[in-house]
C-alpha cells in the first residue's frame, strides 16, 4: 500500500490457531507496498471450532483471500466450492482464493518447495530417487508434488508407520511413483539406512527435529550417511542450518533449509491473489529479516 489503508483496500490474511508466530503478514505486506497495490495481509486467530464461520466470512466480507496454516489446512477442504488436483491429493489446503464469491481451495507447498529447490540448486525430480523423514502435512505436499514431477522411488520413513503406510498407499495410487516405507533409524536397521540414503540424490527432512529452541536435537540417523553431489532438505527454517543440514554440509553434499519453501508458497498465493508476478526479492528480504 502506497498511501495506507482507503475504502478500497483488498484485504487478505491467514486463519490459524496459534498465529501469533507467522511470518506472512511481513512478507506479503512488504510485496504490496513494492508494488503500490491497495491490499493489506492481516493475521486472524481461529479456534477450530469456528473454521467453518471463518471460511464463509471470506465471502461474506469479500476478503480477496487468505492463507491457511495449523490446525485447519486439512478441516478448510470440504468447506470450500472447489479444489485444485493439487490440493486434492494432497489432501490439504494453504490458499484459498475468492473468485467472486466462489472460494477456490489450492495447496502451494509442495509447487512452492519444487520452485526453492530448482532456483536454489537446479535439482530436477524426474527419474531420481527420494528419501523423506517425515509423514505429516508438510511431508504429505512435498512428497506428493515431487511423485507428480516424475521422481522413479520415494523411501517413507516416520515414526508412526500407519501414518507412512497411509501417504505411501496414496501416491502410489495416483502417480508412477514407487514406494517403500521404511522403519523409524534403531539399532537394528541403522545399515540398511545407510545404504537407502546414501542411494538417494534427494533427501528431505520434514519433522520438527532441530527446529529452534531445541537446535541440539535431530533425526538419530547412522553416521557417514551423506555425500557430495546428494541434495539435502530440512524443512525447518529457524535455525538456518539445523544439525541435520550441518552433518550433511560438512559431507560435501548441497543443503537447502526450509525458508525458501516459505518464500514461494507465499509468492504463489501471492500470484493467485493478485494476478500478478510477484516481487520475490522483496519477498525474501521481509521474510529473512523477520526470520533473524
Amino acid at each position: 500500500m502506497k498511501n495506507g489503508i482507503s475504502g478500497h483496500t483488498r484485504v487478505c490474511g491467514i486463519f490459524g490457531y496459534p498465529i501469533g508466530h507467522s511470518f506472512s503478514p511481513a512478507m506479503h505486506n512488504a510485496a504490496f507496498s513494492a508494488l503500490g497495490l491497495d491490499f493489506v495481509y492481516v493475521p486472524f486467530l481461529v479456534e477450530p471450532g469456528n473454521l467453518p464461520a471463518a471460511v464463509e466470512a471470506v465471502k461474506t466480507l469479500g476478503l480477496a483471500g487468505v492463507n491457511i496454516t495449523i490446525p485447519h489446512k486439512q478441516a478448510a477442504l470440504p468447506l470450500l466450492d472447489e479444489v485444485t488436483e493439487a490440493a486434492k491429493l494432497i489432501g490439504a489446503v494453504n490458499t484459498i482464493v475468492n473468485r467472486s464469491g466462489r472460494l477456490l481451495g489450492d495447496n502451494t507447498d509442495g509447487a512452492g518447495f519444487l520452485r526453492s529447490l530448482e532456483e536454489t540448486t537446479g535439482f530436477a525430480p524426474a527419474d531420481k530417487t527420494v528419501l523423506m523423514l517425515g509423514a505429516g502435512g508438510a511431508a504429505r505436499a512435498v512428497a506428493i508434488q515431487l511423485a507428480l514431477a516424475g521422481v522413479k522411488k520415494v523411501f517413507l520413513i516416520n515414526r508412526s508407520r500407519e501414518r507412512a503406510e497411509i501417504l505411501a498407499a496414496q501416491i502410489a495410487g495416483k502417480t508412477t511413483a514407487k514406494v517403500e516405507v521404511v522403519p523409524w533409524p534403531d539399532g537394528k536397521n541403522k545399515q540398511c539406512l545407510r545404504e537407502m540414503l546414501r542411494g538417494a540424490e534427494l533427501v528431505v527432512q520434514s519433522t520438527p527435529l532441530g527446529m529452534y529452541p531445541e537446535e541440539v536435537l535431530t533425526v538419530p540417523l547412522p553416521d557417514n550417511i551423506f555425500r557430495p553431489g546428494q541434495v539435502v532438505c530440512d524443512l525447518v527454517y529457524n535455525p538456518g542450518e539445523t544439525l541435520f543440514l550441518k552433518n550433511a554440509r560438512h559431507a560435501g553434499a548441497t543443503t537447502v533449509n526450509g525458508l525458501g519453501m516459505l518464500l514461494y508458497q507465499g509468492v504463489l498465493a501471492f500470484e493467485l491473489w493478485t494476478g500478478m508476478s510477484a516481487p520475490v526479492a522483496v519477498m525474501r528480504k521481509a521474510l529473512t529479516d523477520s526470520v533473524c
